[in-house]
């Protein structure tokens, strides 16, 4: 979607030195297979709409090693109701983002300018196969389910109501949802007229007090100054660790 905020522009953005590493499907196995080995349950999908065929093959193959992780699928929500129908007997849990309603923040944020319709279509796709209810297993990790993810945006409080209110009103209030409160400018966005800062306290309070109107009653919040804990540096061997 080439967001201009997006805190991973180092390997998202088509402009900036591409870091990139061919591997053979074999060769992706075995990585995946040494982490499983180490009691990990799940295998998680980052952005994959444009991958869905190797996604696809990747899930088969390690079916077909007798390997049955949870697959998880992390996806900006910009993906064709025809994909997710496709993945209902293979991804395990959703974990879509719902950025905007707003088809002008679209255009102008991601070049997406079609994205409302095409996201609520996906999470309405998404909702019919998982519904409102995760499962968890013993040790408290997610088995199955659908958690929504929207992020607050500096000077848009009203395009995360609007969200709010698709969720509650055209999927269901009981749907977990992750509202995030980490915003952080960037290189890129930090002399942007409306996304050269932090997201404020009042900004996100009346988000929040939005939230609990509409009867939200399963999810998460985020302190504030969870905005200085999600800065990756791809350039280093360890991007999320100082």
């Amino acid at each position: 979607m080439q967001c201009i905020f997006c805190q991973n522009y180092q390997i998202s953005r088509n402009r900036e030195k591409i870091i990139e590493r061919e591997l053979e499907l074999s060769e992706i196995l075995e990585k995946i297979e040494k982490i499983l080995a180490k009691g990990v349950k799940c295998v998680g999908f980052v952005s994959p709409s444009h991958f869905i065929p190797q996604m696809k093959v990747i899930i088969s193959a390690l079916k077909f090693r007798g390997k049955k992780p949870r697959f998880v699928m992390n996806t900006n929500c910009y993906d064709k109701i025809e994909t997710i129908r496709s993945l209902e007997n293979e991804i395990a849990v959703y974990l879509p983002d719902l950025k905007y309603l707003d088809g002008n923040l679209a255009k102008n944020y991601s070049k997406t300018p079609d994205y409302p319709e095409v996201a609520k279509k996906a999470l309405k796709e998404m909702f019919r196969q998982k519904g409102s209810n995760i499962l968890l297993d013993d040790d408290g990790i997610i088995e199955n389910g659908l958690i929504i993810r929207h992020l607050v945006l500096p000077n848009q409080v009203k395009n995360s109501i609007d969200c709010l209110r698709f969720i509650a009103e055209e999927l269901s209030p009981s749907v977990h949802v992750s509202l995030m409160a980490q915003f952080c400018p960037t290189e890129k966005t930090k002399n942007h007229s409306n996304l050269g800062r932090f997201l404020h306290k009042e900004e996100y309070e009346e988000v929040l007090e939005e939230f609990e109107k509409l009867g939200f009653y399963r999810g998460w919040t985020q302190e504030l100054g969870s905005s200085t804990f999600y800065q990756p540096d791809f350039f280093k061997k360890h991007p999320f660790e100082d």
